[in-house]
């Protein structure tokens, strides 16, 4: 695909006025500066310096936040002090804190950074290029815009009967939390947050310009922008959430991304409740009907991880999963599996 230097639209300030987002301002075409929504200065700003013990008469309704969200280097769970909620303006609002590592993680534009380098001022994380070439706000831009269409030709049905499989699949977390990792543009995590199926669902990558065009078209859809949806910047192989915490994990396109799948996958399991449910997609390496030559080529693409139906079975019962099912059409496979029920 030839790719093109494309302009960023104009970015958006906003104010957060009974419960819903209203432009104030806008920001010059060549501004310097990444887009950033405006709160009121009597609202509570997420920075290091605010005080995170919460009071008491909204400790209880912050539970399920609390035991949620987890400190990406030793889990445990963070203090939240802010409005309870998982939703955009109650994230930002938030201020989280690690009591344990005394660390302090707070939104940065419209996203909470939950990685292990959040607040760093000189040291920048580098992935492998499979994660780095997702990083490109080119590559970002195109993504829903001509790059994911391509998928078709490799079996992959298109986003909207693949998410009618993964309901299928998720049907026994209906009510529950659902996170979308390696979420990119969040073409799905919008569909989960529209379905209504969810309490909630947290959009989570560890591209910053992928969640920006997540907020973009989220914020195209005004029914999105107070839904229970909030994007999470986090390692896939670090999930910052604490231990059987989550219903359902989706992971779209994304195996093959990651530099260490079975890192990614166990920490799926850590995070899943018991009975919970994870779905993901995939490119296979190669499948039975796959000519022997193409099955090399794939083997030495160095930049992606392209397992075996086999492998990814395996990979899953290794970790602890069950109950593995899937679904292949061409190089595309749909898999589900399921934490045990304790």
């Amino acid at each position: 695909m030839e790719l093109m230097a494309i302009a960023a639209p104009s970015s958006l300030y906003y104010s957060f006025h009974q419960s819903s987002f209203q432009k104030c301002s806008y920001l010059p075409h060549n501004s310097r500066f990444p887009p950033r929504l405006r709160f009121p200065s009597s609202t509570i700003r997420a920075s290091s310096s605010v005080a995170l013990e919460p009071d008491l008469d909204t400790q209880q309704n912050q539970k399920s936040d609390v035991d949620l969200f987890a400190c990406p280097i030793c889990y445990e769970p963070l203090i939240r002090k802010g409005p309870p909620g998982i939703n955009l303006p109650a994230i930002y609002r938030s201020g989280f804190k690690c009591g344990k590592c005394n660390k302090s993680y707070s939104s940065k534009d419209i996203y909470l950074d939950l990685t292990v380098t959040a607040s760093s001022r000189d040291y920048t994380e580098v992935k492998p290029t499979g994660t780095e070439l997702f990083r490109s706000p080119i590559v970002s831009f195109l993504y829903e815009r001509g790059w994911r269409q391509n998928f078709n030709r490799s079996g992959f049905p298109g986003p909207d009967e693949e998410f009618q499989m993964a309901q299928e699949y998720f049907k026994s977390a209906e009510g529950g939390l659902l996170v979308d990792v390696s979420c990119g543009s969040g073409l799905f995590s919008r569909k989960f947050a529209k379905s209504g199926t969810y309490s909630g669902v947290i959009a989570l990558d560890f591209s910053e310009n992928m969640l920006r065009q997540c907020y973009n078209f989220i914020e195209s859809d005004g029914t999105l922008l107070t839904s229970n949806l909030a994007l999470v910047r986090a390692d896939v192989s670090r999930l910052p959430f604490s231990s059987g915490s989550i219903d359902a994990v989706h992971a779209g396109a994304a195996l093959h991304c990651w530099p260490s799948p079975s890192n990614a996958i166990a920490e799926i399991t850590r995070i899943l409740r018991s009975g919970g449910v994870f779905v993901g997609t995939t490119f296979l390496r190669y499948t039975s009907s796959t000519p022997p030559i193409l099955r090399s080529f794939r083997r030495i693409q160095q930049n992606y991880n392209y397992l075996t139906e086999e492998e990814i079975k395996d990979l899953c019962t290794s970790c602890g999963l069950t109950n593995y099912s899937s679904k292949v059409q061409q190089s595309f496979i749909m898999f589900s599996a399921q934490k045990p029920q304790t």
